[in-house]
């Protein structure tokens, strides 16, 4: 099965203030940073990671924090444990993070759907991302509150973001690009066959041995596919061409 990981954008250490450098009393240098959340924000994020295990077949939702040391996390466990009350069908877990970064690495299938705040995700879902095998494999989705007919309006990227280090070198794996098209189509137009078939398609060509470089092993497997190198083009191509024959089956499908 997948993950979910669903991250907090808009508060935690990344926007409290005070965040500065300034000069302690004995002259030395020091810094601080701020961690603040509010009910609302804690309550908007976790309320949607209910919403998502809910969709989902294993029904299943862990709340990742650190209540052991940090006033935000025990209001964000708080919060979890409100709105658990509305979600009596879902299967709800706690995890401290530093034992949920572990277990990602040692039991990921453990996992649906994880909810968390900023900082947490932003270290989490770069974890995660070894799981797929590379950065370039992952879509993200930054959700807002406002709602379409079918789901929730988006901004869609790939997790890795513009990659201007291997800006048109032919490099860049294409599928977090293509893979956050399929998650808008699903959790934003409502077309979940659309998303199904480009899901699909990706799959496809990835069994089929198609590689970016970040994708290409030490040490390839005999006994495996042939896998050749492509570039961002070559790579695109395939999964086109894989989708545009899954949609010629299901057209002659009676």
């Amino acid at each position: 099965g997948d993950l979910l990981l669903l991250r907090e954008l808009t508060g935690g250490l990344y926007f409290g203030k005070p965040s500065e450098g300034r000069r302690g009393a004995d002259g030395g240098r020091e810094a601080v940073d701020t961690m603040f959340y509010s009910e609302a924000e804690i309550r908007r994020i976790v309320r949607l990671g209910f919403e998502l295990a809910q969709a989902r077949p294993r029904k299943k939702l862990t709340s990742v924090d650190k209540q052991n040391v940090l006033a935000t996390s025990r209001l964000w466990r708080k919060v979890v444990e409100e709105e658990r009350g509305n979600f009596p069908e879902i299967d709800l877990d706690h995890k401290l993070v530093d034992a949920a970064a572990m277990l990602l690495i040692k039991y990921p299938a453990a996992f649906d759907v994880i909810v968390t705040e900023n900082l947490f995700g932003d270290i989490l879902s770069d974890e995660a991302a070894v799981l797929a095998g590379s950065l370039g494999m992952l879509p993200s989705a930054s959700l807002g509150a406002r709602k379409t007919s079918h789901g929730s309006f988006g901004l869609y990227e790939p997790i890795h973001g513009s990659a201007p280090d291997i800006a048109s070198q032919d490099k860049a794996n294409p599928i977090g690009t293509i893979l956050s098209a399929a998650m808008m189509l699903e959790m934003s137009l409502g077309e979940s066959d659309a998303a199904a078939a480009i899901r699909n398609a990706v799959w496809q060509t990835i069994a089929g041995g198609c590689r970016t470089s970040d994708l290409m092993p030490l040490a390839p497997d005999p006994s495996g596919p042939i896998v050749f190198n492509g570039g961002t083009g070559a790579m695109t191509d395939q999964i086109n061409e894989n989708l545009f024959m899954l949609l010629d089956k299901e057209e002659a499908l009676p």
